[in-house]
């Protein structure tokens, strides 16, 4: 969702401005060349080069497809391209693209993560407890989203958290296990298996700001 959400340059709180501006509402649709499957016990019933990607603000990202390609699926038609349907994601038991089993929505092929290695320094603290003071750090530059700090492990005091039950997925770097400190659920993140493209933060772990007191500075 990376260009109509957050700061992206069709999102609510956009980082950037166009020149002359642009006002309303605005659904960007474009060809999507890549091989999409969907399938549902055990067989496609979605094969296709021939999907479209639809870019709609307040909405997840949504492929649609041309109508005679959706086999006896539920359909609603994408008004911003006629002729195209859309086919509710839960319809089927799994999604494919390029071979890449999907989670939740497609990627996004404006979003971009890059993993720098950074000289700033992140100290970190929950309920009087520092748990990282280190200017090793990894900073991580998210299409749409706030930069952020990640730390390896080596630099935490991982003696003062626990893992949660809690988990979440993101498209572009995987599965993340949180963690506790203390009596703060949740207050670090990591990713034990990242995909390819955030290798750099393999067991690393970042901070939720709203939940402890962190610092973050440019090296002097």
């Amino acid at each position: 969702m990376s260009l109509v959400a957050g700061r992206g340059p069709l999102g609510p709180d956009r980082a950037g401005w166009f020149c002359p501006p642009v006002a309303g509402p605005i659904v960007y649709v474009e060809p999507h060349p890549r091989r999409v499957q969907a399938v549902r016990d055990g067989r496609p019933v979605i094969d296709t080069e021939n999907a479209l990607m639809v870019h709609r603000a307040g909405a997840p990202l949504s492929y649609v497809f041309p109508a005679g390609e959706t086999a006896d699926l539920p359909t609603e038609p994408e008004e911003a391209a006629p002729g195209y349907v859309r086919v509710p994601w839960d319809a089927v038991d799994a999604w494919v693209e390029e071979g890449r089993t999907l989670v939740h929505y497609p990627p996004n092929p404006y979003h971009r993560v890059d993993c720098r290695p950074t000289r700033r320094r992140l100290r970190v603290a929950v309920a009087g407890e520092v748990v990282v003071d280190t200017d090793d750090t990894v900073i991580v530059f998210e299409t749409a989203l706030a930069p952020r700090l990640y730390v390896a492990h080596t630099h935490v005091r991982t003696d003062l958290l626990r893992r949660t039950d809690t988990a979440s997925y993101c498209n572009y770097k995987g599965y993340a296990t949180y963690w506790a400190a203390g009596d703060v659920e949740d207050v670090a993140w990591s990713y034990d298996h990242p995909l390819p493209e955030t290798q750099p933060i393999k067991g690393y772990f970042s901070f939720d700001a709203d939940r402890c007191e962190m610092s973050a500075e440019l090296p002097g």
